[in-house]
């Protein structure tokens, strides 16, 4: 039996092939991949970084909500307080009226402080609405895509078999 020599043999063209190919377009698939993959690692780092900006945002207005209600609060006490003292201070002048007439003003005063606590509160209510609908939609913006375009792929990938059978056939 005579072997075929070294350049008849098909094997040594298709890795001859095979070695140009890659010596010609591996470097530039290398550079388009890292390319690609730096891209999206910047990408990364500004949604981290935006993501790191909102956070300390919805904490500064977390505690600017948090001092106005102390403020707030202690404000209804020092209402509640003139009010007491307005009350005392009438009664001495004179005791069948001013005992009448406090009555009816620390009641006024309770409304106010209590319409008071309640703005108070409101504002605390809305504003950590607020942040959680902010917080919420960022957190789902930023879930939903990366999951989304990972679980695409996925199921394309998985499906590529069937396809080609299809298209076979």
């Amino acid at each position: 039996m005579h072997e075929p020599s070294f350049f008849a043999d098909p094997r040594t063209w298709v890795a001859a092939a095979f070695v140009v190919f890659f010596v010609l377009l591996g470097r530039t698939i290398w550079a388009a991949l890292t390319a690609m993959l730096d891209a999206r690692a910047d990408a990364v780092r500004a949604e981290l970084a935006e993501a790191q900006r909102l956070r300390q945002e919805a904490e500064a207005m977390l505690a600017d909500a948090s001092a106005r209600r102390e403020a707030a609060l202690a404000e209804a006490q020092a209402l509640l307080s003139g009010a007491k003292d307005e009350a005392a201070r009438l009664a001495a002048a004179a005791e069948a009226e001013a005992k009448s007439t406090a009555e009816r003003r620390e009641r006024m005063a309770m409304d106010r402080i209590a319409a008071a606590e309640k703005a108070a509160v409101d504002e605390v209510r809305i504003a950590a609405a607020e942040i959680a609908g902010m917080a919420a939609e960022r957190v789902i913006a930023q879930e939903l895509t990366a999951e989304a375009d990972g679980a695409l792929i996925d199921h394309a990938i998985g499906g590529l078999p069937n396809a080609l059978g299809r298209r076979a056939a």
